[in-house]
């Protein structure tokens, strides 16, 4: 059982919550992820770790409500448990040895590019980081991706925030501006890794992006989470989630992606529905 110390909500779609798990915190890197399951009855959900604290022994975990388990998960508050908090699994990131590097967030993906960004700024890197919206109400972290950063800009779609375009017209912007970066870090929507990932190669910039496919079991051993790589099988939870933004078939992993998306949609309304009956009980 792992006791929940800290839950902030961040918009009505995106909670934060503050593990109690000092073994996962003691070994936990930028890059890695958990698997939890509410109770017995629960799926096992991967959730990239979004911050550790080794003295306090928590990890951060920042979810978005997608589908019954992730509902079910944003319903218990501080002081309630766990039954599994496994981890950390996958490949820490491989960040040492860059001096200037733009680390791209989006949406949610910005829970995931802010540890990155972090764990860069204390190895000495000059990080720019870039971070993208829907509209200002979605718009996370804000503050903690201004500490860890040299230049931190957040674009919204509809430009309510002040920037408006996407994370690439910023990115091209900077790149055009002189800044020579020797990585891109992109994660976030697989559309958007895409296009981060064409425009990096047209300028011979290296970018690794964190794929977070389908993932049951963590171990590699379902498959489920195969993604393809310059050509090769891969597992994300084995062999990343980190991989070469220019090697990954996205158009394949957007495929895959979309198979259970209609079976999530089912998951939640039918839990709304047991909710909503044992309330009008």
């Amino acid at each position: 059982m792992n006791r929940i110390v800290r839950k902030k909500v961040l918009n009505e779609q995106v909670v934060l919550m503050e593990i109690d798990a000092p073994r996962i915190a003691k070994k936990a890197e930028p890059g890695q992820f958990i698997i939890f399951r509410i109770d017995e009855q629960g799926e096992r959900i991967p959730l990239t770790i979004a911050d550790y604290d080794r003295e306090k022994g928590t990890v951060t975990i920042i979810f978005q409500i997608v589908g019954e388990s992730t509902m079910r998960l944003s319903e218990l508050n501080e002081g309630d448990t766990i039954l599994d908090f496994v981890g950390p699994l996958g490949v820490a990131s491989h960040l040492e040895g860059y001096k200037k590097v733009a680390v791209i967030g989006g949406g949610l993906g910005t829970a995931i590019a802010y540890p990155q960004a972090k764990k860069l700024t204390a190895l000495g890197a000059e990080v720019h980081m870039i971070t993208g919206f829907r509209n200002k109400e979605l718009i996370i972290l804000e503050e903690e991706c201004k500490k860890v950063s040299a230049k931190a800009i957040v674009a919204t779609d509809d430009g309510s925030n002040g920037t408006k375009g996407f994370v690439t017209d910023v990115l091209k912007k900077l790149i055009e501006e002189g800044n020579q970066y020797d990585l891109v870090i992109a994660i976030g929507p697989l559309v958007m890794m895409k296009f981060v990932s064409q425009l990096t190669k047209e300028y011979g910039i290296k970018t690794i992006v964190s794929m977070n496919p389908i993932m049951i079991d963590g171990t590699g051993m379902c498959g489920g989470c195969r993604v393809t790589v310059g050509g090769k099988t891969k597992f994300a939870c084995v062999d990343g989630p980190d991989f070469d933004g220019h090697e990954v078939d996205f158009d394949q992993a957007i495929l895959r992606q979309q198979t259970f998306k209609k079976y999530e949609q089912q998951a939640v309304q039918n839990h709304k529905c047991r909710l909503e009956g044992m309330a009008d009980a």
